[in-house]
């Protein structure tokens, strides 16, 4: 099954560098050691960069988009993302956003919960494996969008979706 892995779009980050999904300016951080996981290029953040550290809601975005309604289901929770615009994703899937564990949580077209797969750092940083999991949650027709988040932390790392995005300019990683 084709799938796109999404990273946050450029116009949210624009929003979310002035104004966060809680309604407050993002923290400015510049990193000591580097490590982050950032939300904006899905790659781990370098010493001396400078990055953000604002309130995110994935699912309230998704359901802007597609009239769901996720109700008690919203989350909101803490993003890194670079302080500037940045290059976006590199195609595929982000090994570097693998971790000790992770969840792969699907979420049916009405934005409620469908299930939560724990998934092993060998799993979660393993593209094929990874993949090969995405493949089968997709498969099912009740899943509309798959989130992976941190399960130390509970995190949004990233979204991946159905099908394959045409437009090669957007933030979006074609998979397969």
């Amino acid at each position: 099954m084709a799938f796109e892995i999404r990273a946050i779009e450029p116009d949210v980050l624009d929003q979310l560098r002035k104004t966060d999904d809680a309604g407050r300016r993002p923290r400015r951080i510049v990193e000591e050691e580097g490590g982050n996981p950032l939300r904006c290029c899905l790659r781990r953040s370098r010493p001396g960069e400078a990055v953000l550290l604002a309130a995110y809601a994935p699912l309230r975005r998704w359901a802007l988009e597609t009239g769901a309604d996720p109700g008690a289901y919203e989350e909101v929770g803490p993003v890194f993302v670079h302080e500037e615009p940045c290059e976006g994703p590199e195609p595929g899937y982000p090994a570097a956003m693998g971790g000790p564990r992770r969840v792969f949580r699907t979420y049916r077209a009405d934005g409620s919960i469908l299930n939560g797969h724990l998934v092993e750092a060998h799993q979660s940083a393993d593209p094929v494996a990874a993949s090969i999991l995405l493949d089968t949650l997709l498969e099912d027709p009740e899943t509309a969008v798959v989130h992976v988040r941190a399960v130390e932390f509970g995190c949004f790392l990233f979204e991946v979706r159905r099908g394959v995005l045409e437009n090669p300019t957007t933030s979006a990683a074609p998979v397969r």
